[in-house]
């Protein structure tokens, strides 16, 4: 992507230009950063113009320069004695709202960048939920892969000995991300134990159902994703049921949306992986891909194999396979401005982003232009996080809620959030638009509990 984020995208008026050119000056080479708050900028460009109190406040200043970056040196020893040594991470870019909140990612290549676009995004899909979480992110440059469990623990350990400063139940609560799941989650909840001495068990969310998580946390994203591409189909009188859709991705997200549009009556044909694309019209066997993707399985690759109809393409565009739907539940900027042009010419109605950002701003405005309704990531896969506050909520309170309780809450927020999208776009005068709904309704909560606490 380009360093001129703006290149062929429609201009800002001159006070957000100040805004972002200043922002690009002091963030430099961080594109996905620019791209995201670009985005956010123009969404929110007419609240700027009815609301002249938030440009003289400079809220846009304030909520587009993170509260506090936190990096440090994580040294650890591995299996062969030798001394490693990682950088970690942690932006807590808004608590306006409340404490932080936002995953931490472990990637062999994680730059600041990275989560600085990811911590962003995270103010205002958490302000979105309406459940007073602040946005934030973090993580390392730390990639567990073929890493023993025990080179694991060490790292996590080392990880949170600096970690545990700048985190509590009620200042910043991480979750997990890629490469953090429920085994990385309990090595670090464990050494926050160990050396505050202290039961917490709101610090950290996505932890084991036996020692304070929450039903439902694994499947909360892509679940959340299904029931709000739900909502934008019933809003136009149709559904899922009897559509054809192709999730992009084979991980936790893309599995989990698989698994919720199924429920809802809709056919998955396709989904995919780093190495290609599986095509199954008679409709994607979860059970066989989760197999297959295990830690003893083929690969995708192998599905084929199993399923006589299906077939498998190396390196292969999921985008070029014919659907109704399409949810992109792999990773940023996945989807192209020629992929959404195949998509609208092939009949697609619908797109909802179960990852961060997948779709790139062109890709999102030939949506637009095609009238195809597109659920933008900070509105459509908010059900993680909003799974994670009712976790805090239950460690809070030291309960714990069935399975179906928790779908029951996680339905309603998504739905209240797609209602939120819709009405706050018709209010600014773009109908449809969940992009400009999501942006100006998050942007609306946050800045107006800004202005309320004064200059801080």
């Amino acid at each position: 992507m380009s360093t001129d984020v703006a290149e062929g995208r429609p201009g800002l008026p001159p006070a957000l230009e100040d805004v972002f050119a200043t922002l690009q000056r002091r963030n430099p080479g961080e594109d996905e950063f620019h791209q995201a708050a670009h985005e956010v900028l123009e969404s929110v460009a007419p609240v700027i113009e009815r609301h002249p109190e938030y440009a003289r406040a400079r809220l846009l200043e304030r909520i587009c320069e993170p509260e506090r970056q936190i990096l440090f040196r994580v040294p650890w020893v591995d299996d062969d004695g030798e001394v490693q040594v990682n950088r970690g991470f942690r932006v807590e870019f808004n608590s306006a709202l409340g404490p932080y909140k936002g995953g931490l990612r472990f990637d062999g290549e994680l730059q600041l960048g990275t989560l600085k676009f990811l911590g962003f995004e995270q103010i205002f899909k958490n302000a979105l939920t309406g459940l007073g979480i602040g946005g934030g992110k973090g993580g390392a440059d730390f990639s567990p892969k073929d890493r023993s469990d025990g080179e694991i623990m060490r790292f996590c350990q080392a990880f949170m000995t600096e970690l545990h400063r700048h985190i509590g139940a009620r200042t910043d609560v991480p979750a997990g991300d890629m490469g953090v799941g429920e085994r990385e989650i309990g090595y670090l909840f464990g050494q926050y134990q160990r050396i505050t001495n202290r039961s917490e068990p709101g610090v950290l969310t996505g932890k084991g159902l036996g020692w304070g998580g929450a039903q439902l946390r694994t499947e909360a994203t892509g679940y959340g994703c299904a029931y709000f591409v739900e909502e934008m189909l019933q809003a136009r009188d149709t559904s899922l049921d009897g559509r054809t859709v192709v999730v992009s991705g084979a991980g936790n997200v893309a599995l989990h949306a698989i698994a919720k549009v199924t429920d809802l009556g809709g056919l998955v044909v396709a989904c995919s992986d780093s190495h290609g694309v599986v095509h199954d019209p008679e409709g994607i066997d979860l059970d066989l891909v989760r197999e297959l993707k295990g830690e003893d399985g083929d690969g995708l690759s192998a599905y084929p194999d199993r399923r006589r109809d299906a077939r498998y393409e190396e390196d292969g565009s999921i985008w070029a396979i014919e659907c109704d739907v399409a949810l992109p539940c792999a990773t940023q900027n996945e989807l192209d401005e020629d992929d959404a042009r195949r998509l609208v010419d092939q009949g697609v109605i619908a797109v909802a982003e179960g990852a961060n950002m997948p779709c790139t701003p062109e890709a999102v405005d030939v949506f637009q232009e095609a009238d195809v309704p597109f659920g933008p990531g900070k509105a459509a896969n908010a059900g993680g996080v909003a799974v994670s506050a009712l976790e805090m909520q239950q460690n809070a309170a030291r309960d714990r809620w069935t399975f179906e309780r928790t779908d029951e809450r996680l339905v309603e927020i998504m739905r209240e959030i797609h209602g939120l999208c819709r009405d706050t776009a018709e209010e600014y005068d773009r109908p449809g638009d969940y992009v400009s709904g999501a942006n100006i309704a998050g942007f609306r909560r946050v800045a107006d509990t800004m202005l309320a606490l004064g200059v801080v």
